[in-house]
This record gives structure tokens, sequence and C-alpha cells, in this order.
């Protein structure tokens, strides 16, 4: 395969996720420039992968005003900052990775999709759970016919209650006027590794959840606004910032917050920073819980649940065909097929040296894929043609909820 280059457009942790591949193996990947707005994460970025200063960049536009520079860029841009740049790339001639979700709009997902297949170039939307072990084992059970033909699909994502905290009440992703709906932004993997298993058109969807705990009638009395400044309640509130961050780890999630992982940097981002918060004193807005309800073509039904109240951070599945059942939980990398009359055994999930990396090996085997595919060689798992279906069930599942109705897929296409 010959090696590619590419640019990176965000340097946060999605776009180091990605770019990480380069170091693991350089003959194949070579990152040759960045836009990064924060210029200590730049810097960051820029020394981890060698490169010079006139290949570094505050904005997306600027890096893509140039003339093209590389063979691919990765879009890891905040979620309503894909489009604009992930057109541009296209129409310039580059391979996207586009981080997920495609867009935080209908209308943009569907552009994007049509901007793909009239450019010639491979578009990969990174639903990397199809590219771990762990689904496609499941993927293979279900194509194998070891349980028949699939009846019920059921899912859970548990978020934990440190994440919720961390990305969607103090991060980036707390306020849907500013990112995106939760089941957008977490859960388009879910809604998609579901459609994938099933392999059939959804037809209908219906959802319900709210935010009910992370509000400011939950705030405890004499709570100050940022933690750091003497909360009374340290000592039993699990949300505490110094618990979850002033621990010793310097890993993710606490590279979020700053560039300076020591104890001093780290706490001077708690002072200063969103991190620091009172988790009942933020200016969050999307789900802390949700249901989604699915029928697919051939009354095939699926169902799955969206919760922040976990101590677990991991993701169960219940999958129920005609001739038996898997259940199967991915950080426990546990799967367990009772064929009807049989006894129960349990399958294996480990497949690739990448089963280490982020998301179950998924964050490897997408780069690795989309190299692939760039040299002319593979399937395009998650296209953006691929991906749209789980985008449009979740702008149904959102717009049900709060609309408290079932939405047909139909109109979602249609609009």
């Amino acid at each position: 395969m010959e090696k590619v280059t590419a640019i990176v457009l965000g340097a946060g942790s999605r776009g180091n996720a990605y770019a990480r591949y380069s170091l693991e193996r350089p003959d194949e990947l070579r990152i040759v420039g960045v836009a990064e707005p924060d210029g200590a994460r730049r810097k960051q970025f820029a020394d981890g992968y060698g490169l010079a200063a006139d290949a570094c960049f505050e904005s997306w536009e600027e890096i893509l005003d140039r003339p093209k520079m590389a063979d691919a860029v990765f879009v890891c841009t905040m979620d309503d900052m894909h489009t604009a740049p992930a057109l541009k790339a296209l129409q310039m001639g580059y391979h996207v990775l586009l981080e997920k979700p495609m867009s935080n709009r209908r209308e943009e997902c569907l552009a994007i999709c049509r901007a793909a297949k009239e450019s010639g170039k491979a578009l990969t939307v990174c639903h990397v759970l199809r590219y771990t072990s762990f689904y496609r084992t499941l993927k293979r059970l279900i194509d194998d016919g070891e349980i028949g033909q699939v009846q019920t699909v059921d899912q859970i994502e548990n978020v934990g209650y440190w994440h919720q905290a961390h990305s969607f009440v103090r991060g980036n992703w707390r306020n849907s006027d500013q990112s995106s709906p939760m089941i957008l932004q977490k859960s388009c993997h879910d809604l998609d590794i579901i459609s994938w298993l099933i392999d059939r058109p959804c037809l209908y969807v219906s959802s319900f959840g709210s935010l009910n705990h992370f509000t400011a009638a939950h705030r405890p009395a004499g709570a100050p606004d940022n933690c750091m400044d003497g909360c009374p309640h340290s000592g039993d509130c699990p949300y505490y910032a110094p618990k979850v961050y002033l621990t010793g780890k310097t890993g993710w999630p606490v590279d979020v917050l700053t560039v300076d992982l020591t104890p001093e940097g780290i706490a001077k981002a708690l002072r200063e920073g969103p991190y620091g918060r009172c988790v009942y004193a933020c200016d969050n807005n999307v789900v802390d819980h949700q249901v989604v309800n699915m029928e697919y073509e051939g009354g095939v039904t699926a169902s799955f649940t969206m919760t922040a109240f976990t101590a677990d951070f991991t993701r169960q599945i219940k999958i129920m065909g005609t001739r038996g059942q898997i259940m199967a939980d991915m950080t426990k990398e546990e799967i367990r097929l009772h064929r009807f009359g049989e006894e129960e055994r349990s399958v294996s999930p480990k497949e690739t040296a990448a089963d280490g990396f982020g998301h179950g090996g998924g964050d490897f085997g997408i780069v690795e894929n989309f190299l692939r595919l760039v040299n002319g060689r593979g399937d395009n798992l998650t296209s953006a043609a691929a991906s749209l279906q789980s985008h449009l069930m979740c702008f149904a599942a959102e717009k049900s909820r709060l609309e408290h109705r079932t939405v047909s897929m139909e109109e979602m296409i249609s609009g």
C-alpha cells in the first residue's frame, strides 16, 4: 500500500485519535498539516507529528485556501463545523475522513452525501464501532445464520455518570444549540450499529427522554458555581471536579482540560475553564437519559437506551433471532451465543492487534480501512450513503421526543 499523506482539521481528542495511526504505521500514513484555533494544542500537535510552522494554521479556511497539499483531510472540527470543510475538501480533490456526526443538520447530511457521490473520492464517516472486533464478530454470527433471522435487537449505552458530567454537562457537547442533540452526537454510533446488524431499512421511530437530574433544581444548598471554590459537598458528591480530574492520571478525559498536565496546570484549568463547574450550575440542555424504539422493514423491531445513570461505561446488546439469541458486553469483550436446544457457548471477539486502541480498536481500524480506500482497495463500510440512515434516525428520534409522536423515516427522507 502506498503511503498516504493527510492534513488534520481539529487537533483535539478525535483528531489525535486518528492521526496516531501515523505514529504506529509511519510507512502507511504521514500527517503533513494541521488547523487548530487553540495555539497550545496546535503546538502540541505539531511537536507530536513533526510539523514545521508553515504547515500549521489557526483555521480550516486557511489551510484549505492553499493549493492541495495532501491526499486526504481528516475533518475533526466541532459538530456544527463539519459540512463546510468536508464539502470544500471534496471539491479540491481530497479524500475525506469525517468525524461523526456528518452534520447536526439534516439537509447538510444530505448535501454531504450528494457531494461525496459526485466527487468520486472516498468519504468515510467515523462510525468506528463497525470496525471493532466486537461488532464484526456479532455481524459474522448473524450473517452465518447462527441465530436464524433477527427479530429484535436491544442495545444499551451505559454512558456512565462521570462521562455524562464530563462531556454532556460541563463539556463541548452539553448544549444542543452549540453542538448537537445528544442522541445524534453520542448515539448515532448505536443506531448505525443496530441498523447494520439488522440490515434492513428503518420505517418508524419513536423516542422519549429528558434532562432530569443535571439541573439547578438539584443543586445542593451552598454549592458554589465552581467546585474549586470550597464546596461543602465535596465529600459526598460524585461529580466534585477534583475527584474526577486531580487523581494523578493525565490521559483522557484529563488531557481535554489543558496541555499543561501538571497538578498546578490541571487545577488552573478547573478554576478558569468549564470543567470545574458545579454540574448543577452549567448551561447544559441535552438529555441525561433517552430511549428509542424502531420498526424495520419486515416487522423487525429494535430498542435503544442511552443513560447517564450507570457506574459502568460500556455498550451491552441482546440480539434475538428465530433460532437463538446473542448477549454481549463490549467492555468485557464477552459474547454469549445460545442456539435454541443447545448449550450456551462463549465466542471470543478478539481478532486484531488494533483492539487495544480507542473504541475497542475501531479508531485504528477505520483509519486502516480508509487508507486502503485512498489506495483504491476495499469497501467503504461507513460511506456517507451508508451512514445517512442512522443520522436520519437520530433526527427522527429527536423530533419524536420533542413532539411526542411516532415519526416515519419517509418523512425524514422527503423533508
